[in-house]
């Protein structure tokens, strides 16, 4: 079992920046692909982006390239997501996700993967 635990999020203004973390205090960290998902009210979960267990690779959806980037340092079990140029519709639950060899077979469905955070809730206001 791989515990991920989220930090970071917060209550914003529109225009800021935020930056979460995941992290997990086991082995498994430096070989896990991992991703970042995010659920708003009433919507369902959909992906920010993955990254490959190396961190040499990232895909994101192309509504989420740019002010989402996605990183990771496996040397401190620590995976990033760096938000910018906050918007209201931003506000969401963010979750990380991880899983092994998930990036190459499906790194934007929920479902996929095998270990999830509790989630970080970000808000944004006007």
């Amino acid at each position: 079992q791989v515990d991920l635990v989220e930090s970071g999020g917060g209550l914003v203004q529109a225009g800021d920046s935020l930056r979460l973390s995941c992290t997990t205090p086991g082995d498994m960290f430096s070989v896990l692909d991992m991703a970042w998902f995010r659920q708003a009210p009433g919507k369902e979960r959909e992906p920010v982006g993955a990254i490959f267990w190396q961190g040499t690779s990232v895909r994101q959806p192309d509504a989420m390239r740019g002010r989402f980037i996605i990183s990771r340092d496996n040397d401190k079990n620590m995976l990033y997501l760096q938000m910018n140029n906050l918007r209201s519709e931003d506000t969401a639950v963010y979750y990380c996700a991880a899983g092994i060899d998930k990036y190459m077979t499906g790194p934007f469905s929920p479902g996929n993967y095998d270990y999830w955070g509790q989630g970080t809730q970000v808000t944004v206001s006007a």
